[in-house]
């Protein structure tokens, strides 16, 4: 499941009612996934430097690629998530159907291959490649049209049609699974790298990775004075289309909110699935001494101001005390190489008073 800078609920963008298999866009509960969209960070370095880099939101919304180009390893042989076999020989011209595949090519090394980009890759090394996607739906004639030879993918990209089409036609296809999770990040980077046949290169940056999201986990304030642990709700939100969502325990923020010392108040209230629609008393259960947004959502229904007049929300704790953490949404759920940044920039938001702030 994607979410849409411009349009539709996380699981009704393009989705196929009633088919099981991957390529076709699934209900709420496959939400957390590549969730895509992009755009935010990123910032300078070495690829040796294991110290969190500032936050996301002091940063250009650039990829900090690997200090050395790989040179792939071809042909390999891969098993996609969804089952196949598939033989890569050659990463001349690469297609990501997601953001937060594209990031991961492209931090990788392997940028300049890259032909095409799904609408939810909006770094700026992205910025000027075509666009092989309507709203949520990838469009095959426009993949195919750039005679690609290899083609990335996640099971939550769809419609099935185009997915089979793209198969069809003989161009090596290789679905990784979504992003769930922090967890899910060093599997994500090692499973891409394994594709384009640079594991050497998958192994390094995963190692980058996670030594920095370590890093920026431990700049968490230590709780004092009694001090809770801050409840924060995750709202998704799409004004244009009158979309106001509560997130729930498969949300996909949970992993992310936890790591930075706070409780996620929807899963802990007691959603069990993905979203469910905000209500004066769904919030009131969640009671959130925070809440938090994606910039363009929080942008959609009319800044903090218009967040507090959807019902329910002005009557909370976060929204009495206009506490509002606002992260990109190219960046936030996407579990890749940028993913300490989103950590870094929500721990500054959550604990201003500790001084992380920049």
């Amino acid at each position: 499941m994607r979410f849409s800078q411009d349009f539709a609920p996380p699981g009704q963008a393009g989705q196929r009612p009633g088919r099981g298999r991957p390529g076709a866009r699934r209900p709420l509960g496959a939400l957390t996934a590549a969730l895509a969209l992009a755009l935010v960070l990123t910032g300078c370095g070495g690829n040796t430097d294991t110290k969190a880099p500032a936050a996301a939101g002091t940063t250009a919304d650039r990829i900090e690629p690997l200090a050395t180009t790989p040179k792939p390893r071809l042909p390999v042989t891969v098993k996609s998530a969804d089952g196949a076999e598939v033989t890569v020989a050659s990463t001349d011209r690469i297609v990501p159907l997601t953001g937060g595949l594209s990031e991961i090519v492209f931090t990788l090394g392997l940028g300049k291959q890259v032909v095409a980009r799904d609408i939810t890759a909006t770094f700026q090394q992205a910025a000027k490649l075509p666009v092989v996607t309507r709203a949520h739906d990838v469009s095959a004639e426009s993949v195919l049209s750039l005679k690609p030879t290899l083609v990335l993918a996640e099971s939550t990209t769809g419609p099935a049609e185009a997915i089979d089409q793209i198969r069809d036609a003989g161009i090596p296809l290789v679905v990784v699974a979504p992003a769930k999770q922090l967890s899910d990040v060093g599997r994500r980077i090692d499973t891409v790298a394994a594709a384009l046949g640079v594991p050497d290169s998958g192994t390094e940056l995963k190692s980058r990775t996670e030594s920095r999201i370590d890093a920026a986990q431990k700049s968490v304030p230590a709780p004092a004075d009694g001090r809770k642990r801050p409840r924060v709700a995750f709202l998704y939100l799409r004004g244009s289309a009158s979309v106001h969502l509560l997130g729930g325990r498969e949300s996909g923020a949970s992993s992310l909110l936890e790591a930075a010392g706070a409780v996620d108040a929807g899963k802990a209230s007691g959603l069990k699935k993905d979203f469910t629609a905000i209500t004066s008393e769904a919030l009131a259960k969640a009671a959130p001494d925070a809440i938090l947004v994606m910039s363009k959502g929080l942008e959609s229904v009319g800044g903090v101001d218009g967040l507090l007049k959807i019902p329910g929300v002005a009557e909370t704790p976060a929204g009495m005390d206009r506490r509002i953490v606002s992260i990109d949404d190219g960046v936030l759920l996407n579990y890749g190489p940028r993913t300490d940044r989103v950590l870094s920039e929500l721990i500054a938001q959550l604990y201003p008073e500790d001084g992380a702030e920049k």
